[in-house]
């Protein structure tokens, strides 16, 4: 990964995430102190993976909004939210905002790095208690989402999730090209994805934090 920006109002905070990222071998690294001078920022050097606060300056969780600017944007981009906030709702929010990751500010730095690493290479992070609950907050939810699928639409969605594209999941279904695409479309609507990117993001949400 070449590009890294950090939104946070923390000088220490920068500088600390600053050092970690140079020894991950990061090449440019860019960073914020509120939310508009992180957008433009976000918006001008178009950085590969975005590591953002929900609380700067003392207004509330204005990260949440700006997650949602950055991800309508650009879906491709990574999220990770590095919050003071361990409130399984918040988290679940900051997730729905369209965030990669979430990893408290009190972590050890290995969890840290491990919270990066995971992000940086396209995977989803919440440390292990974390998981648990945001699971629990947003079960209800995910199981009316899910609840609308047909067996061949849940299908679909679990190989999207897979990171698959469409002739492998059509050759694994035995249907058409033609058929995964509708499908996909179908998807969409029910999930209020807005393009494809979104739809697999979702659909790892979604799966990961189903109950087996």
């Amino acid at each position: 990964m070449s590009s890294v920006l950090i939104i946070d109002d923390h000088p220490i905070v920068l500088q600390a995430w600053r050092r970690m990222l140079q020894d991950a071998g990061v090449a440019d690294i860019f960073d914020a102190r509120d939310v508009a001078s992180g957008y433009r920022l976000f918006r001008r050097r178009r950085p590969e993976l975005v590591i953002v606060d929900l609380s700067m300056q003392g207004r509330g969780l204005g990260g949440l909004p700006l997650i949602k600017r950055m991800r309508a944007h650009d879906p491709r981009t990574r999220i990770l939210v590095f919050s003071m906030h361990s409130d399984p709702m918040i988290a679940a929010r900051a997730l729905e905002a369209g965030a990669n990751g979430y990893v408290l500010k009190d972590s050890p730095p290995n969890e840290l790095i491990k919270a990066f690493e995971k992000v940086r290479s396209g995977a989803p992070y919440l440390s292990g208690d974390m998981a648990m609950q945001v699971a629990m907050v947003r079960t209800g939810l995910r199981r009316d989402r899910l609840a609308d699928l047909t067996p061949r639409e849940l299908e679909t969605l679990t190989l999207l999730a897979q990171g698959k594209p469409y002739g492998q999941i059509a050759d694994e279904l035995g249907v058409s090209y033609k058929t995964v695409v509708n499908m996909s479309s179908q998807l969409k609507q029910k999930l209020d994805a807005r393009n494809l990117p979104d739809l697999i993001r979702l659909a790892v949400q979604l799966l990961s934090a189903t109950p087996a």
